[in-house]
């Protein structure tokens, strides 16, 4: 991280240049680059007049005759409004942010270009069919429709870093796709922790930590499928760095966690008030400002569609049209593999080992532009199995540790876009089934409804098979070809479900199979606390209504506190500080609301049982890594506390062999000293929503490390709600214990009874331009848990618009 610092302070240092010039420019110069949305703009590139109406959120919902026009005002509109956030992400898959920011993002670029994300968006042109391309070519027409005629009035953040935004492509957009898959599926790193482990701890401890999924009693299974050629990865002994994550990506693409996910589930009409579907979803991201999500509805040629859209991508992502509704989850599917290679020449090879033959090296020399400096080349080196990712990885270099290459669905073609098209214009479960057919990355859960009343689940993505004792837990050798995939799950063979006898179906990114699942999906999932809770809900309510949905979206009760508890209180207080703090545990309701102060202590004080617990085994660095994930294995904690001999309560660093009581006191003593030291002596400070408090932060002006700057870019700070395991989910960076990084990025509740009464609310308001009335609106109201109103028909859109737009052609003009 020492050369983003350096970055950011010279960053920093021209961002307060620039600050003065824009309190001396005032007003104009903030202004300047917000959008008209109202009235009437001449355009090129339209075949008719394109009508845009605004509501009292800035939620535009778009009229056009054609596909053409309806995607070309798409991307325009997205512009008007997120046209920084847009340039920022395409650099972002890209890898190109250096040649805007600075040399602080280049080793985030060598990452990403090594990945090679253009590269594949480049296949996904190539298998996606014309009316497809056309969409995308439309979109990418009216993004670019709107540079060309605000050059002069560009968002504020192109004029302080001097960028000059060049055409928006198609592949652009379909590389975003490929940054998501990247964002909800880091297996490797999984493989990368797991092999570590069992080079420091053995075999038996590395999968008692790192329990697969499918439990306890399958690790020996798991363990037997250790490759015996790599004599339990002693080279990773060697591994320098803390992460197989490079380090500065971290404030570009947050820190990999257990946390990412989301929540789905849908209720068949005869289980609700309106005798109708009702169907709810809530995404758990990242957090930044602007939202990664934008609000829109799409109403011409053949589309009718209103929800969620990703900027910079046409089409809506999760949302309903007019027969039809479909909410997401990640599905955490294993779809990467490390393949360890042996190679000619350690210090330049051009070679690789297969099947005792020696084949070439697909060598790729690039050139990455840095802003004020001369470019830096760059080269990448891929088998046959896909990027060798060692030197784009700081300590992990393949002198010091073994070449390794990565294998995943990311890297191949596919038809997203032609997936989400075809299902944006489904009128019913076969429908939209044929379009799933055409996802493949990144893996989703995906739950449906209609307006003649079924509901269903459906797994989406390509997930491969492997030959027999081959898992995915660990890297395996790529010079055999005993640990090849075989091919992909069949479509027909996907779990999918119409109208269960139960009435509902849920997904919370936990394992959607039971036992008798013929394939092997993967070891890691979400644990399984929120699906737990969503259902025991779901199940105990036979007539629910959006109200309840709305209730179930807000839930912040602990189903592990519930269970793990109970050991904290008994331990006998030795001081008055503990019998208060104790007492604060005792009186907790287990809900992590922003002014419960017992959730607080509770949460310390399981944080530091996992250190205490680990950290002797581990180190430091190690321990770090394994932060990272180890909420996913909360119920290992709650199966060892109810052992009273199990290893990891003793502490190999003392003489003395210590007890499950021993380590549930000394991490309350160390939880009471940690909150004294940073929130002080009042206990009832403690408040969950200042320990835990939440900042959307700007990219990149918000990490610039000077006050006045962030102060500007950045929303304020607001106290926040729930943890890793709560429905209403709120998890926190393992290097600044609690500060929340991600969880609900978006909340979505459809009535197939009636359309416009959807609610919704995003996480930040639909503008990115600073000071706008709409940057972050909606902050406030997503902190309570209010809605607001996603309409529908073009009556009650017309009826509650305050802004309206025409998008006109020269020829309709001049008339």
């Amino acid at each position: 991280m020492t050369r983003l610092r350096k970055w950011l302070n010279v960053l920093g240092s021209i961002l307060v240049l620039v600050l003065i010039i824009v309190l001396v420019g005032g007003t104009w110069f903030v202004r300047n680059p917000w959008p008209q949305v109202s009235g009437t703009i001449t355009i090129d590139g339209l075949s008719a007049p394109v009508q845009i109406i605004r509501d009292n959120r800035g939620i535009p919902q778009i009229y056009a005759e054609s596909d053409h026009d309806l995607f070309f005002a798409q991307g325009f509109v997205h512009a008007q409004d997120r046209l920084w956030q847009m340039e920022f992400n395409r650099r972002i898959g890209s890898g190109t942010l250096s040649s805007a920011v600075g040399a602080g993002t280049l080793e985030t670029d060598r990452f990403l270009r090594t990945l090679g994300f253009r590269r594949a968006a480049e296949k996904d042109w190539e298998a996606l069919n014309d009316d497809t391309r056309a969409i995308l070519e439309s979109y990418a027409a009216g993004v670019n429709a709107y540079i060309e005629t605000n050059r002069n009035r560009l968002p504020i953040e192109f004029t302080i870093l001097g960028v000059d935004p060049a055409p928006w492509t198609p592949i652009d957009s379909l590389t975003w796709g490929k940054v998501m898959s990247l964002n909800l599926g880091f297996n490797y790193l999984w493989e990368v922790l797991r092999a570590r482990l069992i080079a420091e701890l053995g075999a038996d401890a590395a999968y008692e930590i790192m329990t697969p999924f499918d439990g306890l009693a399958h690790k020996t299974e798991h363990r037997s499928a250790i490759p015996p050629e790599v004599d339990n990865y002693r080279w990773f002994e060697n591994m320098e760095s803390a992460s197989a994550w490079p380090e500065e990506m971290e404030a570009i693409l947050g820190v990999p966690h257990s946390g990412v996910g989301s929540n789905s589930w849908v209720v068949h009409g005869s289980r609700t008030v309106t005798g109708k579907p009702i169907l709810a979803n809530d995404t758990h991201l990242y957090l930044n400002i602007p939202s990664i999500w934008y609000a829109n509805g799409l109403h011409g040629g053949r589309f009718n569609t209103v929800g969620f859209s990703f900027p910079g991508v046409p089409l809506v992502i999760i949302g309903h049209n007019d027969q039809i509704s479909w909410g997401i989850t990640n599905l955490p599917a294993d779809v990467q593999d490390l393949y360890i290679e042996r190679l000619d020449d350690l210090s330049s090879p051009t070679q690789y080992e297969y099947e005792g033959e020696w084949f070439p090296l697909n060598i790729i020399e690039e050139t990455i532009d840095v802003k004020d400096q001369e470019s830096v080349p760059l080269t990448i080196r891929q088998t046959r199995h896909g990027p060798l990712i060692n030197d784009v990885i700081d300590g992990m270099s393949i002198e010091a540790v073994e070449p390794m290459s990565l294998k995943w669905t990311a890297f191949e073609s596919s038809t997203l876009l032609q997936a989400i098209s075809m299902i944006n214009r489904a009128s019913d479960w076969d429908e939209f089934r044929a379009g799933g057919r055409y996802w493949e990355s990144p893996n989703q859960n995906v739950v449906y409804a209609d307006v003649d009343g079924n509901i269903g689940y459906q797994m989406l993505g390509a997930i491969p098979t492997r030959m027999d004792g081959h898992v995915g837990d660990v890297p395996v050798p790529g010079w055999t070809s005993a640990y090849e995939w075989q091919e992909y799950i069949p479509f027909e063979d996907l779990p999918s479900s119409l109208n269960p006898p139960e009435g509902y179906l849920a997904t919370a990114n936990s394992k959607p199979t039971d036992d008798e699942y013929p394939y092997h999906l993967a070891s890691e999932w979400a644990a399984p606390y929120r699906i737990q809770r969503i259902n025991e809900l779901l199940s105990s309510n036979e007539d629910m209504s959006i109200a309840d949905m709305k209730n179930i979206q807000a839930q912040t009760y602990s189903v592990p506190a519930a269970d793990i508890r109970p050991y904290l209180l008994a331990i006998e207080p030795e001081n008055d500080l503990q019998r208060q703090a104790l007492e604060q545990v005792q009186t907790w309701d287990l809900l992590f609301e922003a002014d419960r102060v017992g959730a607080t202590i509770y949460a310390t004080w399981f944080w530091f049982l996992i250190q205490n617990m680990l950290g002797d085994e581990l180190g430091e660095e190690l321990l770090l890594e394994y932060n990272r994930f180890a909420l996913t294995y909360t119920p290992n904690i709650v199966d060892w506390m109810a052992q009273e001999d199990t290893v990891w309560f003793d502490d190999i660093t003392t003489p003395e062999q210590e007890t499950r009581d021993d380590l549930l006191r000394s991490s309350l003593d160390d939880a009471l000293t940690w909150l004294q030291t940073e929130h002080g002596d009042d206990m009832m400070a403690w408040q969950w929503g200042r320990v835990h408090p939440m900042e959307f932060v700007h990219q990149p002006l918000g990490l610039s490390g000077i006050g006045v700057i962030e102060d500007l870019f950045n929303s304020d700070s607001i106290p926040a709600r729930g943890d890793d395991h709560t429905v209403n989910a709120g998890w926190f960076s393992v290097n600044r214990p609690f500060r929340m990084i991600g969880g609900t990025a978006e909340r979505l509740i459809i009535d197939l009874n009636d359309l416009d009464a959807t609610q919704a609310i995003n996480s930040t308001g639909q503008s990115a331009h600073l000071f706008h009335r709409h940057r972050e609106d909606t902050i406030e109201m997503w902190q309570n848990m209010e809605y607001y109103p996603l309409y529908f028909s073009q009556e009650a859109i017309e009826n509650h618009g305050e802004q309206v737009l025409w998008l006109q052609t020269s020829t309709e003009r001049d008339r």
